[in-house]
């Protein structure tokens, strides 16, 4: 593109890196040259001078070109089409200043520090972001998650070949502070939370097997996953700490490697550390501090503990926590003790003991005495105190002896052949000395810990590794460091740095060359920058590492040997570029990195690369009586020699590759068959597998650090790598601030802008087919836009570039070199501008024409108007002649109607009088011939009645003779029965005596008689009180009686209420007879009840006697109790028998009620209306025999008559005849040998009732599983018992069975038809469980309703019972029970049954709701395409539409609500279940909305506004006008979309109307609003105010809505039915006879 006037260009700033400028005039000077005048936003103007147009453009004072404002906000600085340095700044810094802090840059992400806490990392946005490619949402962390994971399912390798091993890295890396640690901790989470898309079941397969209990955040993971993330808190309280330029800096660096079966399922993990900087632990820069584990134990630790490990609060009162200042000791914003709760438990998750983690934390308290030990000088000699008691303290911990310790602390000995020789230490060597043993224990820790980790990861054994069959890799590596002053940790940073940016370079330049030939482009390869000579004089043969190594191991080396022997080996011109010696000084040397020139200082390289601790120490520590710090040490020490123990394993303090023989590795023998990068962990390098080299040397930290960087970029280099590059905005951490110039040395640094270089040797922008014709399809004609589609590319092309250089057509794409996407840009706008012209044009000529016909018509329309008026004034005159003739021919009419009509009224009068009388007298001749027949039928009726009545007396006769003759037999058997009772007395008086003589050691019974006394006072109570009302009814009889002796009527009507009275009275005399009875029967038992407590009181009198002389005895003690006990119940059998053998009449049933109970009892007012239900959480599961305390609080009059009853029910059953079981005798037969049939019902329905084959597979078979339910329509709704006959048979049985005592039948049955209803319902997916769930749903409720009527009895004191003596004996606690569980289990069914339909509902909806409302467009005038050029795209791809439209949304509404109203379900359910609706589709549709760039437009917006109408439409109709509520947040993003947002007056109306949405959701939609090309662009001022609005503390401000995909919300169950009756409907086609008979015969 041509430097023209106004174009607008780069020029470089001091201040801000880059600023802007534009051409201001392009002319030729007399001379002939084109000269080039530019001025920049300062209004600083400058000149570029050339003697021709080519020669200009290769003119290296040439201003960088800018980009279009198009292209300025790309995601992709790829997509950049003038890709240069200040056009890589400015995109990034506009899209942090919009709170975007990611941004592509080909195959890396760079993400940009916000020192803000986003809302973008939630889980929502994981799923968000599952399945989709890279480029579809905003650039993130987790698109890099996922296409790491995406290629690892597909098995693509490192070149991006499918079908390879598919192992894949990621590489995280950036300075201190720019956010690594945190993007790592992300990736992790991501990969331990998001769902297969492939497998959906995948989660709830692992939240089924999950056996702990996680947090909210961690639910749905497995074990595996949680010791993943575990492994965060634990790294960062070892191995991080605050530093100046970030609160919360790895201090070392990882590499996870995350292990995948198979099945692409997490199965353990582990980890390799790089470089722990152990200078920490002795010394910290002003600010800064140790690692966070010091200051969490001082702040979290127990006051015991703390007093026992002398530890203190204030952490300043410890030299090693102290060096960094009175301020460094306090991270804002982190709470110490928290913390350190936090990395107890995750402690605890990977599985460290509680008592191993107070043995770690007892030697750091160790280290934090042996820092203050004090080491004074006398003279030349160091020395410490006895009496020193942190020296007390630190050897107590350590568990070394004191002296031992003191004694080498400030003396060496140097070991000689013939002697040992002792010298004393001066005070900074002993210093030296204590604080390497310090370091050396911290780092024994650290790699126990890394151990213990990597053994939780990698399961029992190892077993993690057997089955793992591929992995992902996350780097987490310290970046580039540059210093005032750098030592050898910044060395060995760099010199790591180095290896990776030379694997970054080529793995770069490999994947752009692969393309072009994939492609088959015509490209020429060229060689790239490569750093190998900078690695070559670090780890070259004679190389710094080699000569600082050799230097560490004479016994005199000195930093400043070291440094001459580089200048010696180094400073040759072969290495001029790369290492140069400093013009003043000779104590450090300049290295050449690919990113600066870095300035080493010599001091302290030597001793930092021994890192020795001396030997007298380490044998003390080899020695300790403590057996964790000896466990740690010998793992480091001694470390396993097989290959498979010692694979590729953490760094140790002194030896390399020193590997804990707890950990679990990845051995050789189990990897063949894995991937390359697999089976090469399971065999590393011998040299960093021994723990001394042949020689019998130590090896130095840098063969260490060298060795393991070596076996990095092996691993590496054998995987698909995925790069991450943070990048640290500003030095204050201050949140959305910009320094360019330290952005701008960090992306060179990173390598993003060597990348952006080997971009632009080549085609840096790529466009397919189909989107640059989309783009850029008008500048042809149109009669070309027909053609092929390749074709069409390419008439665009060779019209408008004729260098054919500038671009290459390949397979899919299009290839341009850079510059040439703004040219193409350009054209488009002026042809756009031209079009635009000629559409004004032909739009304006349109309007003059209308504007003359307008003109025309309205003069027409005048004279048209005018000759109407005459043509009026005519036909008026015309119209008053006609109605005048009218009207006096309509008055003569009148007169002669009128006439005729009084003449036909009065020969009409004189016809009716006469039909009258006729009519009277045949009526009086049919009424006396009426008459005499009743008087004949009523004569013959009396004589027939009579007959019937005498008939009816003898039939009554012959049956009294035959019950006499039963009750006789019945007699004789009680008679039997009481002989045999009698007989047990006289056993029970033998035994009572042998009591007497026995229990002479018993006493304190004094208890038994008060509780005896109260019982007594009690009945006496009752008793009083039933008098009391029996007098009250004496009293009404007698009022009563005395009003029926007034004569109120006539005599013969008195008399016959006379003898009605008689009878009455007969009957009431038979009525008072039984009651007397029955009080002579209440009198017989007071009286026994009394000698029975006579007879207690002599016992207890005895037994307080006797247990004086004998209370020794205690055996004799509890064998007499359980006699006693036993002869207590024997004595309650025989009166309850004794009242049988005086023939008392049976208690009359409680379900009855007739006015003998009325009488008996008193009133009770049994239409009290149920207890209302309590509102609560039920456990949902189903219970085999849950145990529930029924009792109630009752009042005393309440109590006795809840135990009144009670006792009534107990004695019917213990009444009760035997019933023989079904397998014993099936039918009784006569002497015959015929059958005989069972005259009375009941037996026949207990007998049904016992067949539990027959009536299981009726029930369960015929009435739930082969059920043909009835269709909800609202047209013809089906009758209430049509819908839960189901319920009621089912109730019928259960009623049934209860009333006739069968409690174990009864709940074997509920509990396998409540069963068979979940699994029928659950057998029933997506829509088609829709009615099923509905109607089981209405059942279960009626059901439950049934139940709560039984339990209402309950509380009442009224049970089951039968009156004849059918049913069985039960035990009333049983049966309370049962209801009790029943009632739950019910509640819980019917609350599985709305949640499995639901839920189902909710996964069909989920799949239908995006197509529907967002994509489908059903709104003629606004139809719009996601990538423009609409008609374009029609005419070459075709219409498609989305899977689903709005109908199909609309048509399971209709469905669901017509099951609701047609299975007569309640209000509120169906209130519930729409609401729940309506707000899965309106959160699942503002989420997609939310993350779909491509369709925050405003067309697009009237779209989804025309569908929310016909669901607004849908409520309305459907009377739930709350229902749209649930919308209101996608309402309100449409209405965002639609409004203005050009000035700061139309952002504030977007806030005061889109008050629903946060300032996150608002400044998302706004940015990435699609600007057509008639709009005007957002400004940039506009879109940082909207950032701006954001608040970090508000924690409200979330972007996406809590998902509703997962489960279905709270159910609350409605209020119980009123039930009133069990209906017997039975439908006819149903194939269940034995419930049909049943039914039959329970309704008779």
């Amino acid at each position: 593109m041509s430097y023209t006037k106004g174009t607008k260009v780069w020029f470089p700033d001091k201040e801000l890196g880059w600023i802007s400028g534009q051409v201001t005039s392009k002319e030729t000077n007399e001379a002939g040259q084109i000269v080039l005048s530019f001025v920049d936003e300062k209004g600083k103007e400058s000149t570029v001078n050339a003697s021709s147009e080519a020669s200009l453009l290769s003119s290296e004072g040439l201003p960088p070109l800018r980009n279009p404002p198009l292209l300025e906000n790309q995601e992709d600085l790829a997509n950049l089409s003038n890709l240069n340095e200040p056009s890589v700044l400015h995109a990034i810094s506009t899209r942090y200043h919009l709170h975007l802090p990611y941004t592509y840059s080909g195959i890396v992400l760079i993400a940009i520090n916000p020192f803000y806490p986003l809302q973008i990392y939630g889980q929502d946005m994981i799923q968000s972001y599952s399945g989709r490619r890279k480029g579809e949402l905003e650039p993130h962390l987790f698109a890099i998650a996922e296409e790491a994971l995406d290629c690892m399912r597909r098995g693509q390798t490192a070149g991006g070949e499918v079908g390879g091993t598919a192992d894949q890295t990621i590489v995280v890396s950036g300075e201190s502070g720019a956010g690594k640690t945190v993007s790592a901790k992300y990736i992790l989470r991501y990969f331990a939370s998001v769902d297969d898309p492939t497998r959906p079941v995948r989660r709830q397969r692992q939240k089924a097997t999950t056996n702990s209990s996680p947090s909210a955040e961690d639910a749905g993971m497995s074990e595996v996953e949680r010791q993943m993330l575990a492994t965060n808190p634990i790294m960062e309280a070892f191995g991080n700490a605050k530093t100046t330029r970030n609160d919360n800096s790895s201090r070392f660096g990882k590499y996870m490697e995350i292990l995948f079966d198979k099945d692409q399922e997490i199965v353990g993990a582990r980890i390799r550390t790089y470089l722990l900087e152990r200078s920490r632990i002795v010394y910290q820069p002003e600010s800064e501090r140790n690692y966070h584990i010091f200051y969490q134990l001082c702040a979290g630790a127990p006051a015991k503990e703390r007093k026992d490990l002398g530890l203190d609060i204030d952490p300043h009162k410890f030299n090693y926590l102290s060096q960094g200042g009175s301020k460094s000791a306090v991270i804002p914003g982190v709470d110490d003790a928290v913390e350190f709760g936090i990395t107890q438990k995750a402690l605890s998750t990977v599985g460290v003991s509680v008592e191993k983690q107070w043995q770690i934390f007892r030697l750091l308290a160790a280290l934090l005495h042996l820092g203050n030990i004090q080491i004074t000088q006398s003279r030349t000699d160091a020395m410490i105190s006895d009496d020193d008691t942190s020296l007390a303290f630190a050897t107590t911990l350590l568990g070394v002896p004191k002296d031992e310790f003191r004694k080498w602390t400030v003396k060496k000995q140097l070991v000689t052949r013939s002697e040992k020789i002792v010298s004393s230490l001066s005070g900074p060597g002993a210093t030296v000395v204590r604080d390497s043993v310090a370091k050396f224990v911290y780092a024994c820790i650290w790699e126990y810990l890394v151990a213990v980790v990597n053994e939780s990861l990698m399961g029992e054994g190892g077993t993690a590794a057997l089955v793992a069959e591929k992995f992902i890799g996350v780097l987490d590596i310290y970046g580039f460091e540059h210093f005032k002053k750098n030592s050898l940790e910044q060395f060995f940073i760099n010199y790591a740095n180095e290896k990776l940016q030379q694997q970054f370079n080529a793995h770069v330049f490999k994947l752009e060359q692969e393309e072009y030939v994939r492609e088959k482009i015509n490209w020429t390869f060229i060689d790239f920058s490569d750093n190998q000579p900078c690695i070559d004089v670090i780890e070259g043969k004679l190389g710094i590492l080699s000569l600082l190594d050799e230097e560490s191991r004479l016994p005199s080396g000195a930093d400043a040997s070291f440094v001459q022997k580089l200048y010696k080996q180094l400073d040759v011109p072969d290495n001029k570029k790369i290492f140069k010696k400093p013009r003043f000084g000779g104590s450090s040397f300049t290295v050449a990195h690919y990113a600066v020139d870095v300035e080493y200082e010599a001091e302290g390289f030597i001793e930092k690369n021994r890192d020795t601790v001396p030997d007298e120490h380490l044998a003390l520590l080899q020695n300790t009586t403590n057996t964790f710090l000896k466990e740690a040490l010998d793992a480091v020490l001694n470390p396993p020699t097989s290959a498979s123990a010692v694979a590729a394993a953490p760094v140790a303090p002194e030896i390399p590759s020193a590997i804990n023989k707890r950990s679990s590795i990845l051995s050789s023998s189990h990897s063949a068959g894995r991937s390359p990068a697999l089976a090469s962990m399971a065999a590393p390098q011998t040299a960093l597998t021994v723990s001394k080299k042949p020689g019998g040397r130590k090896p130095t930290l840098g063969s260490i650090f060298k060795g393991s960087l070596i076996s990095l970029m092996d691993t590496i280099s054998k995987t698909n790598v995925h790069y991450i590059r943070c990048i640290k905005p500003n030095e204050k951490k201050a949140a959305w601030e910009w320094d360019a110039t330290q952005v701008l040395g960090q992306l060179r640094a990173c390598g993003v802008l060597e990348t952006i270089r080997i971009s632009c040797a080549g085609y840096p922008s790529r466009w397919a087919f189909d989107d640059f014709a989309e783009r850029y399809y008008m500048l042809i004609r149109s009669e070309h836009w027909q053609k092929e589609l390749k074709d069409v590319c390419s008439l665009i092309l060779d019209d408008t570039i004729k260098e054919e250089d500038k671009y290459q057509v390949g397979l899919t794409k299009i290839f341009f070199r850079a510059g040439m996407l703004a040219y193409l840009e350009a054209l488009r706008a002026e042809r756009l501008n031209a079009l635009v012209t000629l559409v004004q044009k032909n739009l304006r000529r349109r309007v003059a024409a209308n504007r003359y016909k307008a003109l025309k018509t309205s003069t027409v329309r005048i004279q048209a108007w005018w000759r109407g008026v005459q043509a009026r004034k005519q036909v008026e005159t015309l119209r008053r002649e006609t109605a005048a003739v009218k009207i006096q021919r309509v008055g003569r009419g009148f007169l002669q109607r009128q006439q005729y009509r009084q003449s036909k009224a009065a020969a009409v009068k004189i016809q009716s009088v006469v039909r009258g009388f006729q009519s009277r007298r045949a009526y009086k001749e049919q009424r006396l011939q009426l008459s005499a027949t009743n008087l004949q039928r009523l004569c013959k009726g009396l004589l027939l009645r009579k007959r019937y009545e005498q008939e009816i007396r003898s039939v009554i006769h012959l049956q009294s003779c035959i019950r006499r003759r039963m009750a006789r037999r019945e007699l004789q058997k009680l008679k039997v029965e009481a002989r045999s009772a009698t007989k047990f007395k006289e056993i029970s008086y033998k035994l009572e005596n042998k009591v007497v003589e026995l229990t002479q050691a018993l006493q304190k019974r004094e208890g038994e008689k008060k509780k005896l006394q109260a019982q007594i006072k009690d009945l006496e109570e009752a008793q009083a009180v039933w008098t009391g009302k029996h007098e009250e009814a004496s009293a009404r009889a007698t009022e009563l009686h005395t009003e029926l002796q007034k004569p109120t009527v006539p005599q013969a009507r008195f008399e016959e209420l006379q003898r009605a009275k008689d009878s009455t009275d007969a009957r009431l005399g038979e009525t008072l007879k039984t009651i007397k009875e029955r009080e002579a029967m209440v009198a017989s038992l007071g009286e026994q009840i009394v000698s029975q407590t006579k007879l207690l009181d002599e016992r207890q009198a005895l037994l307080e006697q006797a247990t004086a002389r004998a209370a020794d005895d205690a055996t004799t003690l509890g064998s007499l109790r359980s006699e006693i006990a036993g002869l207590r119940e024997s004595l309650n059998r025989a009166n309850a028998l004794a009242v049988l053998s005086r023939n008392a009449p049976p208690p009359t049933s409680p379900n009855l009620s007739n006015g003998l109970r009325a009488l008996e009892n008193g009133p009770t007012d049994i239409s009290a209306p149920m207890e209302q239900r309590p509102s609560k959480s039920h456990n949902r599961r189903h219970s085999a025999g849950l145990a529930i305390d029924t009792g109630r609080t009752r009042d005393p009059d309440d109590q006795n008559m809840y135990d009144a009853r009670k006792a009534q029910n107990a004695q019917n059953r213990s009444a009760s005849v035997a019933v023989f079981a079904p397998d014993a005798v099936s039918w009784l037969k006569d002497s015959s040998g015929m059958p005989i049939g069972y005259d009375d019902p009941n037996e026949q329905i207990m007998r049904m009732l016992e067949d539990a084959e027959h009536l299981d597979e009726d029930v369960l078979t015929g009435l739930i599983k082969a059920l043909k339910i009835p269709v909800p329509t609202l047209q013809s709704i089906p009758t209430h018992k049509e819908v839960v006959f189901p319920a009621h048979l089912i109730g019928l049985v259960t009623n049934e069975m209860w009333k006739f005592g069968l409690i174990p039948e009864s709940e074997r049955f509920l509990a396998n038809v409540m069963q068979t209803i979940q699994q029928h319902v659950m057998s029933f997916q997506n829509e088609d469980a829709i009615i099923p769930g509905i109607f089981w749903l209405s059942n279960v409720h009626e059901l439950l309703s049934f139940v709560c009527v039984a339990e209402h009895d309950i509380g009442q004191g009224i049970g089951p019972g039968q009156d004849d003596g059918i049913g069985r004996p039960f035990e009333w606690e049983d049966y309370e029970r049962l209801v009790q569980v029943v009632k739950h289990d019910l509640d819980s069914l019917e609350y599985n049954i709305y949640h499995t339909w639901i839920a189902e509902t909710k996964k069909k909806l989920t799949k239908m709701v995006v197509p529907a409302l967002i994509e489908s467009q059903s709104l003629p005038g606004f139809m719009t395409n996601e990538g423009g050029g609409r008609l374009f795209n029609r005419l070459i791809q075709g219409s498609s539409g989305p899977a689903f439209s709005m109908d199909d949304i609309l048509n399971i509404l209709n469905k669901i609500w017509k099951a609701l109203k047609g299975y007569h379900m309640e209000d509120s359910v169906t209130q519930q279940v729409v609401a729940e609706i309506l707000k899965l589709i309106g959160v699942t549709a503002f989420n997609d909305l939310l993350m779909r760039r491509n369709f925050s437009s405003w067309k697009r917006a009237m779209q989804i506004q025309y569908n929310i109408t016909r669901l607004e439409e849908w409520c309305k109709s459907h009377d739930m006008p709350e229902g749209v509520l649930q919308l209101e947040h996608l309402m309100q993003a449409t209405k965002l979309l639609q409004l203005k947002k050009g000035t700061q007056a139309d952002i504030d109306i977007i806030y005061d109307v889109c008050w629903m949405l946060t300032p996150t959701q608002i400044q998302k939609l706004i940015t990435q609003y699609h600007v057509a090309d008639y709009e005007t662009p957002i400004p940039s001022e506009i879109l940082r105010a909207v950032a701006s609005r954001i608040s970090a503390n508000d924690r409200s401000d979330h972007l996406l809505l809590p998902s509703e995909t997962e489960e279905a919300g709270p159910y609350e169950l409605p209020a119980p039915r009123d039930i009133e009756y069990l209906e017997t409907f039975v439908p006819s086609y149903l194939n269940i006879p034995h419930i049909r008979r049943f039914a039959m015969q329970a309704a008779g």
